[in-house]
């Protein structure tokens, strides 16, 4: 089952304590990451469109995902390194974690699905309980 966040996870940790909260969890854990971008939708208004230009507003689009076993993160710069490596610019990552079973990391068919869910989840705006930070780290409270 798709956890928004670790077990006992306040949202106002930064992203080292994400880490730590999944390697603490009785349960081997895979991090889940959808690294979305702003874009102007579709019917725009005139003014929301100035806005977007202007740097402000627009909708969040999935760009790409991708799931890590927390060992494989050293720190949110290594993040960013490698998203910087495999795909465009982007404005905030969502983070959530999908805890195993029996001692065992969740299998492939698995975490593919709840990624899946999570790029639904951020495509329509479903984003409420997923740790969401910007491409400097901080933790964004997002509505």
């Amino acid at each position: 089952m798709l956890s928004r966040m670790p077990q006992r996870m306040n949202r106002n940790m930064h992203f080292a304590q994400l880490l730590a909260a999944a390697v603490a969890q009785s349960e081997p854990q895979r991090l889940l990451f959808v690294f979305a971008g702003a874009e102007l939708p579709d019917g725009a208004t005139p003014e929301q469109a100035r806005l977007f230009h202007a740097g402000k507003g627009g909708a969040l689009a999935p760009q790409m995902c991708v799931d890590k076993a927390p060992a494989d993160l050293a720190d949110f710069a290594a993040l960013v390194a490698e998203s910087q490596r495999a795909g465009p610019p982007w404005s905030v990552v969502f983070a959530a974690s999908l805890g195993g079973h029996a001692g065992q990391a969740p299998d492939g068919e698995k975490v593919e699905q709840a990624l899946q869910i999570m790029v639904e989840a951020v495509r329509t705006g479903q984003i409420k309980g997923f740790a969401a930070y910007d491409p400097e780290g901080e933790f964004l409270e997002l509505a």
